[in-house]
């Protein structure tokens, strides 16, 4: 059994939790397209998760040393809230971490009553992990004929379209 923790982040680790986190998605592109010189998860765009208004970050822990972590914004009012990003560090996959994270922000926000998030259709892992293992529906397909009304002027490529959107109803 391992010794998981699940802790807010502090700002002394902020540069490794945003290496990692850049790194995981960029390997998990890379596993699927081959390798890129584009970065996949720019850094403005976690720091723009990181700012946004109820947005708190935490770091996995096993046996002291980060693992991954995420990144969730709530909001008290409506308790409709919102998985930003969610990641293991590259090289500890399949160990149960990911659902460890989501166990423990689970219990963190028990008065949750509709979590969202969303994941690029290529990620198989990622669409097993949130549907078949955590419990979420798939609700929405965004791609070029169906846009994200959120993100005007986001250009999809034919290798980068489409990103699913998932809910899960507590």
């Amino acid at each position: 059994m391992m010794n998981f923790q699940l802790v807010p982040i502090e700002n002394n680790d902020l540069k490794q939790y945003k290496t990692d986190m850049q790194d995981a998605f960029q390997r998990g592109y890379e596993e699927e397209f081959g390798q890129t010189k584009e970065e996949i998860l720019p850094e403005e765009d976690i720091d723009q998760s990181l700012d946004a208004n109820g947005s708190m970050a935490y770091k996995a822990l096993v046996d002291g040393k980060m693992v991954g972590g995420a990144i969730v914004v709530i909001n008290s009012d409506t308790q409709y809230n919102h998985l930003a990003f969610l990641f293991v560090k590259y090289g500890t996959q399949s160990k149960g971490i990911g659902k460890a994270i989501w166990d423990e922000i689970e219990k963190l926000y028990p008065q949750t009553k509709v979590w969202e998030t969303c994941t690029p259709y290529f990620e198989k892992r990622n669409i097993h992990f949130y549907v078949n293992k955590c419990g979420f529906h798939i609700v929405e397909f965004f791609n070029e004929k169906h846009q994200n009304p959120n993100m005007p002027g986001d250009s999809i490529d034919d290798d980068n379209a489409g990103m699913f959107v998932l809910k899960k109803q507590m």
